[in-house]
């Protein structure tokens, strides 16, 4: 199913798909593994050398636990996802041509569907190991009317990365059709002013029904607030996590390389020893050559003198000889 304003694909080189893909992967993961999921992926990129895809990436927002849940709908049901999508067009079209009768059974069968789509996505939510609260089921049902409702909705449903729950907009229909006026064949008759008592009743059932809602909404706007804060925390520490590992990873590898320079420091002192050994004996050695080479020197000096005495000796020898 091709999805109306759903992943775009975009041209901007060859990653784009790349990012795309990883986009998609990242807003399948459930909340609590967001943020180490992009934090990794963000990061693969970076070594990659794609700098531009690791900001989009490490820039993507970690879901609410009802936006998550309604993003596993639209991935997990493709086929109510495109028929609730058509219920949702055919809606707004009968609200705006006023279609008394369409909008009557249109309404009756957005009901059904939503309260239908709702109880999946919690199912869907479940069997992923993440249940939803109450207040997470009103905001899935909320975000499936708000689809109903605005077409943009529509397309941010359908893309798969809701980041948080919508709001359907407050001049649509709440599922009831405009009463069509009575028709009289005589002239209508003049409207009975109520009685005080009657009326005063009215205006405090009117008001105490608005006080109602009104802290039903409030209700609603605080627990909505209170899982927004509740996901920020787990965002915070999921971070705080991440950063702790990597201060460890960080301290592991501070020690390796300390005992590499210690290691390498060792064996500079060694190796010194040794140069400094090599060259006491190297002197040792020259002046032992040297000793030896003035032995040598002084024993060839001894030689010639004693060469010239014999040659002496034997010539005086030989004249001694010629007079006898």
């Amino acid at each position: 199913m091709q999805r109306k304003g759903g992943r775009r694909r975009e041209t901007g080189g060859p990653d784009a798909g790349g990012v795309e893909q990883v986009l998609d992967e990242l807003y399948g993961t459930p909340p609590s593994a967001f943020v180490p999921h992009r934090e990794e992926r963000a990061a693969a990129a970076r070594t990659a050398g794609r700098k531009e895809d690791a900001r989009r990436i490490h820039a993507a927002r970690r879901p609410t636990l009802a936006a998550w849940a309604a993003n596993l709908l639209t991935r997990s049901r493709p086929e109510e996802t495109r028929r609730f999508l058509e219920l949702g067009q055919a809606l707004r079209e009968a609200h705006r041509t006023l279609d008394a009768a369409g909008l009557k059974e249109l309404s009756a069968q957005r009901r059904r569907i939503v309260a239908a789509l709702s109880r999946q996505a919690a199912q869907l939510a479940g069997e992923a190991g993440h249940r939803l609260s109450q207040a997470a089921q009103r905001e899935v049902e909320s975000t499936l009317r708000a689809v109903l409702a605005d077409p943009d909705a529509a397309n941010q449903w359908a893309g798969g990365r809701l980041v948080a729950s919508l709001t359907p907009p407050s001049d649509f229909p709440s599922g009831t059709a405009p009463a069509e006026p009575a028709r009289t064949a005589g002239p209508e008759p003049a409207l009975r002013p109520k009685p005080p008592r009657t009326a005063a009743r009215t205006r405090a059932k009117d008001e105490l029904a608005e006080r109602r809602r009104r802290r039903r909404e409030e209700l609603e706007r605080a627990e909505r607030e209170a899982e927004r804060a509740a996901g920020h925390l787990r965002d915070a520490r999921a971070e705080q996590t991440g950063a702790q590992e990597s201060l460890h990873r960080a301290d592991d590898e501070l020690d390796r390389i300390r005992e590499t320079v210690a290691a390498a420091e060792g064996k500079l002192r060694e190796t010194r020893e040794d140069l400094d050994r090599a060259e006491r004996e190297r002197r040792v050695a020259r002046e032992r050559h040297r000793t030896a080479a003035d032995a040598v020197a002084g024993a060839e000096r001894e030689a010639r003198a004693s060469a010239r005495r014999l040659d002496r000796l034997a010539g005086r020898d030989g004249s001694y000889g010629s007079s006898d």
